[in-house]
């Protein structure tokens, strides 16, 4: 991952398609095992070369979305409304993004809620439950 944005690092085109071919051949092979039939060399690097084509393609048309959006908006940051804006006509896909998105916002706030609990606890400090009795034991005294 990058370290001044946490992006996970770039991978060269050559890199891309040769794992999208391995994948097709994954899936060819398994499928030739099910279903008893056998892919030639050729058909393997053929649906790969269409598959990887396909997936820029999609990615630019992608990338272009979310630049419109951006601009309409005014804005400069993709947000995760926006990747559902776009996922919006597949319900399924729609439907994980969603998911997903919930379980990082809940995951983030736990993660801020231990960072804060341990700030707290490191500088010393208490808890604001713990500040507010012991005002109350304080009044208390006063009171008898």
């Amino acid at each position: 991952r990058c370290g001044r944005c946490r992006a996970p690092p770039r991978l060269s085109p050559q890199r891309l398609r040769a794992a999208v071919h391995y994948t097709v051949g994954s899936l060819c092979q398994d499928v030739a095992e099910d279903k008893e039939v056998q892919f030639s060399k050729q058909t393997v690097a053929a649906i790969a070369e269409a598959t990887f084509r396909q997936c820029a393609n999609t990615g630019k048309y992608i990338k272009g979305c979310f630049l419109i959006l951006c601009r309409h908006a005014k804005r400069s940051t993709i947000t995760t409304e926006d990747v559902k804006l776009l996922a919006r006509r597949s319900n399924s896909l729609l439907k994980y993004i969603t998911q997903k998105s919930e379980e990082l916002a809940s995951s983030n706030m736990e993660l801020k809620e231990k960072k804060r609990k341990k700030s707290s606890a490191s500088k010393g400090g208490r808890m604001p439950g713990e500040q507010e009795a012991t005002v109350t034991e304080n009044e208390d005294s006063n009171m008898a």
